[in-house]
């Protein structure tokens, strides 16, 4: 297997076209044995409720590869079971978790030389999707849906280390009290685009966003979730049902308890209380962690552990996740399954 001819070092974060994609049809209350594809295109309906009402969701997760040449996906299982989740919100059905993760395991093996060399940093990054199809036009589920996944090589998030970067707090939201925030779906992510763009204005890395209910407290940073470490050593990150439950995150917090040592607690974050946490970040599967350097909160701005350097608590818990990710630490039981 001969690697493709990238510049790893340099790859960003975007839409490559790699060789093969997986697709299956759900018809007739079932989903069709799934097939890989060359064709990156989707056929369908201009009915498609994914078009038209929002009856779509997704998920990211990235294969990685291991010095001994071998190829880890990390957790794909509870990729597989939010999906579920998303599915259930929309009225959507279910992706069974050995077709999920199966269907992984087809695109990162057929695309396998688009996978970056160990020590590059770089990944190959998968998007499984559900989106609703068929000829409709009124406001009810489809009859018919498409499970796709397609992949993209992505390099390292952060080129040169990690380095603090600051956020604002908006005054958008990005879901409703009870709505689909707790859910993958496009629909939250096209709500974030402006409140994002206006952050971005401001020299910004993006947004902080507040509970929909009160505005009291903190949600999501981005298309993040959000976690401090208090001056006291305490792992706390946000708890909402509003908040996408991020993979990313629980990981984080077994790790911070289990490998560190910290007392972790998902609760609520005061937006008024910044004071109590030492170091701040946002995680998710692009970056792993992104530190924080500083909150922009109305006229006040508040700088966690530094604007240039990085927390020592947060760079323990990236290296130990990355670590487990590219197996060069060991794994929780379960969490890496191999490509073979």
């Amino acid at each position: 297997m001969t690697l493709k001819n990238i510049d790893w070092q340099n790859l960003g974060f975007g839409y490559i076209k790699t060789d093969y994609r997986y697709i299956a049809h759900w018809k007739d209350g079932e989903w069709s044995k799934g097939e890989l594809t060359q064709d990156n295109v989707l056929h369908i309906s201009e009915g498609s409720t994914a078009l038209h009402y929002g009856q779509q969701c997704f998920e990211g997760l990235k294969a990685y590869r291991c010095k001994d040449g071998s190829i880890n996906l990390f957790r794909p299982d509870q990729n597989a079971l939010r999906m579920q989740k998303s599915c259930q919100r929309l009225l959507m059905p279910e992706v069974p978790v050995e077709m999920f993760i199966d269907a992984c395991k087809q695109v990162v093996k057929a695309n396998q030389s688009w996978l970056a060399p160990y020590g590059t940093g770089a990944t190959l990054y998968l998007r499984p999707f559900v989106i609703g199809v068929g000829d409709n036009v009124g406001v009810t589920p489809a009859k018919e849906y498409i499970f796709s996944i397609f992949c993209c090589p992505v390099g390292a998030y952060f080129k040169g280390g990690m380095k603090p970067t600051n956020f604002i707090v908006s005054g958008y939201d990005r879901a409703a009290p009870q709505g689909t925030g707790a859910a993958k779906v496009g629909g939250n992510y096209a709500a974030s685009l402006y409140p994002g763009k206006l952050a971005k204005q401001r020299n910004f890395s993006d947004c902080i966003y507040l509970d929909p209910a009160t505005h009291t407290k903190i949600e999501e940073v981005g298309s993040a979730n959000f976690f401090g470490i208090t001056k006291d050593n305490k792992f706390i990150t946000p708890l909402s049902p509003s908040i996408l439950p991020s993979i990313t995150k629980y990981s984080l917090l077994y790790l911070a308890k289990e490998r560190l040592g910290l007392d972790t607690l998902e609760g609520d974050i005061y937006i008024n209380e910044l004071d109590q946490f030492k170091e701040a970040g946002a995680c998710g599967t692009a970056a792993v962690i992104t530190p924080i350097g500083g909150i922009q909160y109305g006229d006040n701005f508040h700088v966690f552990y530094s604007e240039t350097e990085v927390g020592e608590i947060t760079q323990r818990l990236y290296n130990e996740l990355t670590g487990i990710q590219f197996g060069d630490i060991e794994a929780p039981e379960g969490w890496i399954v191999k490509v073979e």
